[in-house]
């Protein structure tokens, strides 16, 4: 009876609560949980990033098995987008890059949380750059280049490694996360060797202010836009909607486009390789900038298709009738 009545008063007091302010409150409580559990995890984060690399993998293998096996994190998704990317693959062959996706994916969260506190000499020995042919001839035309890229192999480390390099300042475009404690972690983390970070919706405000230098700007560009203000074209086996703000920014600053992969060649190491995909961006429309390098990209992901991000909804968006 006297639970009743508290679970009764209970209800009236939060009737008397106008919605908004109760949302407030709502939000608030989230604000603060979420900061409890970010500087509760940060020592773990950071304890995980000094581990030496072969500690790390064993502790990346205990957490596929809770991935992949316990939680089964997003495998309808992986399953899904792997048996529509390659109809020509039998069930077998589509579970084994399955299995080797998550085995994969695993490592690349915890070599993303090493980059916290991995030293330059152990970068320049996991990643090593197939030829810096590109990059210097551009260099020595003082003429800063777009670099567009996907999420295949670790773009992580990878950005870390070219701030080794003393040729071009490496900005980033990257969506800023909603919660500021870890957003500033990732910000910490990117540009501790010294890259930059442009805010997607900054990028060429940001571009136009640094025109000045030197700069390579990286587009990780295959992650899925709104449906309307997309280039549609077909993407592993599937009609899909890419992002035209790559193609349109080298066309207005006239930034030759390079094209960079960051391949897996064995656990923990990683060979990075530049092609020159559009030199002279002006002569061609954003539209066939945008399909050259998806399908560069698509070249890459055949080649090893266990190292691209296959947890994301990549074709979530459909294309309205009309526009085919």
């Amino acid at each position: 009876m006297n639970g009743l009545f508290l679970q009764k008063s209970s209800d009236c007091y939060f009737d008397l609560i106008p919605h908004h302010k109760f949302e407030a409150i709502k939000q608030s409580l989230e604000t603060i949980m979420t900061a409890i559990l970010y500087y509760a995890s940060l020592p773990l984060m950071y304890l995980f990033s000094i581990l030496p690399f072969w500690m790390m993998h064993g502790l990346s293998n205990f957490v596929f098995v809770l991935l992949y096996h316990v939680f089964g994190y997003r495998r309808k998704v992986v399953m899904m987008n792997l048996s529509n990317s390659f109809p020509e693959k039998s069930e077998s062959e589509l579970k084994e890059i399955e299995e080797k996706f998550y085995r994969y994916f695993c490592d690349l969260i915890l070599e993303t949380i090493k980059s916290l506190t991995i030293s330059e000499s152990e970068l320049k020995k996991r990643l090593s750059f197939e030829d810096l042919t590109v990059f210097k001839k551009y260099h020595a035309q003082n003429q800063s280049i777009i670099i567009v890229m996907g999420h295949w192999g670790n773009w992580e480390l990878g950005g870390a490694r070219f701030a080794l390099e003393p040729l071009h300042r490496l900005f980033v475009i990257y969506h800023p996360l909603k919660n500021k404690q870890y957003d500033g972690l990732i910000y910490r983390m990117r540009t501790r060797f010294g890259n930059g970070l442009y805010a997607m919706k900054d990028s060429i405000r940001g571009m136009i202010k640094d025109r000045d230098l030197l700069t390579a700007t990286a587009f990780i560009a295959d992650q899925t836009p709104s449906a309307k203000n997309a280039y549609w074209m077909e993407f592993l086996n599937q009609d899909t909607p890419v992002f035209t703000g790559t193609g349109k920014i080298a066309i207005k600053m006239n930034y030759p486009v390079v094209y960079v992969g960051i391949k897996r060649v064995r656990r923990g190491y990683y060979s990075i390789s530049l092609e020159d995909l559009v030199p002279e961006p002006t002569k061609m429309t954003a539209d066939e900038i945008l399909f050259t390098f998806t399908k560069r990209l698509e070249k890459d992901i055949k080649s090893q298709p266990e190292t691209w991000l296959w947890t994301h909804k990549r074709w979530k968006h459909k294309r309205e009738k009309q526009e085919i």
